[in-house]
């Protein structure tokens, strides 16, 4: 049979605030009198060029913008909408999931989503209860579920943002875990419902595909991540102190895999990582390039690389 191909991506937006206090959350800093000088002109330049970026991801190989593409780190609806109203992608016929989550620095994930290729069914968040040293209540992104029919096949998605190594890895890890157990209780229900399920889990892991985490409590022996194979010392979704990581990554349950009979076939996954979002010179060059290294605006799009994933659709 003749065969189409989509995009499935990720892509961890950095920090995408508008230029409004909110009360509720700690975004102060995203202000025009903030710290950061966060103002309407550089808000806009990150959007026009995250869309174009978002619009591009797999087009290479698909010859279209992705059909879904998870985000993390977005502020609200306000920003989603803006996204979406952007030049590159108003004409694209995109929608949103989004919940609002109860991390204090008011970051979220959420799920942009073709019209024409996906059907919202039902869509949820699921909170994750940490606490700290001293037994206070530690506030983090939820897990957003979405349920919903891609090129007519029945798919679940689970939109991630986990805690971040800021504590060190080794006191932060324990964080990781119970994000990634709470991915495996909500993955249990939904194959109590339908044992055949197709299953993605996508987001900013604050982890490797090797680390214990991700490799040990979420992936198991049931699960697929085709990420483990891009991460090398020279190429990842991130970097840190000269090293790379990718904390990025979409990972599937097998039925993805199957050779035969399969209306949605996985075909590979890659890193989005062209020249212009980039650093272009001195010691730096050839990370990504972000909107602010510490208080000095920089005016790139990302800390982050987006990852993708691309599928055969039978037709």
């Amino acid at each position: 049979m003749p065969q189409t191909k989509l995009t499935l991506a990720f892509y961890n937006l950095e920090n995408l605030f508008d230029t409004l206090k909110d009360p509720n959350i700690l975004d102060a800093d995203f202000t025009p009198h903030g710290d950061l000088k966060w103002n309407h002109e550089r808000y806009t330049q990150k959007l026009n060029g995250l869309a174009k970026t978002i619009a591009q991801v797999g087009k290479a190989e698909t010859g279209q913008a992705p059909a879904l593409i998870g985000v993390a780190e977005v502020e609200n609806k306000k920003v989603l909408n803006d996204l979406l109203q952007t030049e590159a992608l108003h004409t694209l016929n995109y929608d949103f999931v989004h919940h609002n989550s109860p991390d204090e620095r008011g970051i979220d994930t959420a799920l942009l989503y073709d019209k024409n290729r996906f059907e919202v069914i039902e869509s949820r968040s699921y909170s994750l209860h940490l606490q700290t040293a001293q037994g206070v209540r530690d506030f983090t992104r939820d897990i957003l579920y979405v349920e919903g029919k891609l090129a007519g096949v029945p798919v679940f998605v689970l939109v991630n943002h986990w805690p971040s190594r800021g504590e060190g890895v080794a006191i932060s890890e324990p964080k990781r875990i119970a994000a990634a157990e709470r991915n495996r209780e909500i993955i249990r229900d939904i194959q109590s419902r339908d044992p055949e399920a197709r299953i993605i889990i996508m987001g900013d892991f604050n982890d490797d595909p090797q680390s214990i985490a991700v490799r040990d409590h979420l992936v198991s022996t049931d699960f697929y991540n085709p990420m483990v194979f891009l991460l090398t010392r020279y190429a990842g979704s991130l970097t840190h102190r000269g090293d790379w990581y990718l904390f990025d990554q979409i990972i599937l349950s097998p039925n993805w895999m199957k050779a035969y009979d399969n209306p949605l076939e996985y075909d590979k996954s890659e890193i989005y990582n062209p020249e212009y979002l980039k650093e272009q010179e001195g010691k730096y060059r050839g990370n990504p390039l972000r909107t602010y290294a510490g208080d000095k605006y920089l005016g790139g799009l990302s800390d982050h690389f987006p990852v993708y994933t691309i599928f055969k659709v039978e037709d």
